[in-house]
């Protein structure tokens, strides 16, 4: 197995995984900001990154990362925003080692810290991520604007 940078010919691949990913996650999107996160991950100019992990040639999971400053790090940190793994290949260590790829992405580009969040719900991703790193005590908000 492969982690590596998402590129242009993984589009059919990622494709299907992110189709999963917005099914599990109850969401819908429009064909045109699905083509635009594609173009912007692949966009070196574009704070987003894009990664795979692949066997025999085979896209089986997908993550999305983006920097974002703060006003208590000298450095940009890291936020994972989507992880997917096929669910046909879940609980093989993947979902893992994806995380491990993109903290080392963070790592060489001198990133403290990578963060992520998952739905209050998802006790399966949950029991990796309690693995992984420490649950922050803050709470998210969301307001429409």
């Amino acid at each position: 197995m492969l982690t590596r940078a998402l590129n242009k010919s993984d589009y059919p691949q990622w494709r299907t995984l992110w189709d999963q990913y917005l099914v599990l996650y109850k969401h819908e999107l429009s064909e045109t900001q699905t083509q635009l996160t594609f173009s912007r991950l692949l966009d070196e100019n574009f704070n987003m990154h894009g990664f795979v992990l692949e066997s025999d040639g085979q896209v089986l999971g997908i993550a999305h990362a983006s920097f974002r400053n703060s006003t208590w790090s000298e450095n940009q940190e890291l936020y994972l925003e989507d992880l997917l793994v096929d669910q046909s290949h879940r609980g093989k260590g993947l979902g893992r080692a994806l995380i491990d790829a993109v903290a080392d992405f963070g790592k060489q580009h001198g990133t403290p810290k990578l963060y992520w969040q998952t739905h209050r719900d998802n006790a399966t991703a949950q029991k990796l991520y309690d693995s992984l790193a420490n649950k922050s005590e803050f709470i998210t908000y969301e307001m429409p604007i």
